[in-house]
């Protein structure tokens, strides 16, 4: 795995290298610290120059940044840079704007290929996202086991949303056994973490999910 001055220097000419090396890890840490403000305004004349700030820009552009107004057709633009060249948080966003229909025609094909790309890479969003596309049958065939093994791969990555989906898909008996103490596990594990529908289930069957309640 290339770090970021390796990637920056295989991409950028060696006379201001330096120089865009140290806008491009101001800016990726400004939007990480969700001042996009600050990254727009370190990114603005370098956009081209790392995939990562092309997802950053996508994201200012989808919603909306001082003197940057909200444009989803813009974002996607971005968003596509950055998705083709590889990044995974960005084919993931993609996903999502073709399964909404932001910025481009609604097509859940095209969301499930992008999602598909980014879970491959990893990304538990992706993973999740394909896997609530394989059980609701949208832009591929309805396939319980492969949501469940998707959900799995992301809950296993501790994201709370994929644990309750999977805590659902042992309660109803979906792509598994109908299992209620593995569902439980797993409601338990996402509750933890806060997710709301997770601690309801388990509140409404009598059921804790902190040691202190």
């Amino acid at each position: 795995v290339k770090t970021l001055g390796e990637e920056v220097k295989s991409a950028l000419p060696s006379v201001d290298g330096a120089e865009k090396l140290w806008r491009i890890k101001s800016a990726l840490a400004a939007f990480e610290a969700e001042d996009y403000n600050k990254g727009w305004e370190l990114s603005v004349d370098i956009q081209d120059a790392d995939p990562r700030i092309q997802f950053c820009v996508g994201a200012c552009y989808s919603r909306g940044v001082d003197g940057v107004s909200s444009n989803h057709q813009t974002a996607v633009c971005w968003l596509r840079k950055s998705a083709e060249q590889g990044y995974s948080e960005a084919q993931n966003m993609l996903g999502v704007f073709y399964r909404k229909g932001l910025g481009v025609a609604k097509d859940d094909a095209e969301a499930v290929r992008w999602f598909r790309k980014a879970a491959g890479q990893g990304c538990a969003d992706a993973q999740v996202n394909l896997g609530a596309m394989y059980s609701g049958g949208r832009g591929v065939e309805k396939d319980d086991a492969e949501a469940v093994r998707w959900f799995r791969k992301a809950a296993e990555q501790g994201d709370a949303s994929a644990q309750c989906g999977l805590g659902t898909m042992y309660l109803e008996g979906r792509g598994v056994t109908e299992d209620d103490a593995e569902a439980v596990r797993w409601y338990r594990k996402a509750a933890e973490q806060g997710d709301a529908d997770a601690q309801k289930v388990l509140r409404e069957r009598g059921l804790s999910w902190q040691a202190t309640q």
